[in-house]
């Protein structure tokens, strides 16, 4: 399964709730984030990009600082994402092929119809909210009101994301009412897959 949805929609909410039913998770965001630890090809590679002033002291990459860089300029955020993105799909296509057969596996890919990801997945789950919770919850992960804005326009919107969606899960409700939602596509997941065996 591919989950999807824009940054701050509550994509990882939606992944922890499969994985409490049982799901597998592989998140992007944190495959992202090892392709770029230190004494990585990755992160010798963004920094002869983008240069030594992405490194804090412990040698790790300031990943605040490299937003800013490539959220305001997209030509920058094309060639970061041509650095990144083949090792990151390398990485996560190598846990996904890894989950037993039956087990339900669920790719947590923000960048999903930005890539042109759909076809891969049996199902393309997106996740949706509106623009207001989404600029809260990122302003309280402590971005700017247009730092956020900024990365809300960078990728695809709501309207092509359901393009793509064989199920488009709604998170503008209470944590519960998202809860019994993801529990009803639990149970329609669990049917596709019986129905496979």
């Amino acid at each position: 399964m591919g989950l999807t949805g824009g940054i701050g929609a509550g994509k990882s909410e939606v992944a922890r709730l499969l994985a409490e039913h049982g799901a597998v998770v592989v998140d992007a965001d944190a495959v992202s984030r090892e392709v770029v630890a230190p004494g990585t090809d990755g992160l010798n590679a963004v920094v002869a990009e983008f240069g030594q002033q992405l490194l804090n002291a412990e040698g790790a990459l300031d990943r605040a600082a490299l937003g800013r860089i490539v959220f305001a300029d997209p030509v920058r955020r094309a060639r970061l994402e041509e650095i990144l993105l083949p090792r990151i799909a390398e990485q996560a296509w190598a846990r996904l092929e890894a989950v037993p057969a039956g087990q339900v596996a669920v790719y947590d890919v923000p960048l999903l119809v930005e890539e042109q990801m759909q076809d891969l997945f049996d199902v393309v789950v997106v996740v949706e909210t509106e623009l207001e919770a989404r600029l809260t919850r990122l302003t309280q992960r402590g971005l700017e009101r247009e730092q956020a804005l900024a990365r809300i326009s960078s990728q695809a919107s709501d309207a092509e994301r359901r393009a793509v969606a064989d199920v488009v899960l709604s998170n503008s409700g209470t944590r519960g009412q998202l809860a019994l939602a993801v529990g009803e596509l639990w149970q329609r997941l669990s049917a596709m897959r019986a129905g496979c065996r």
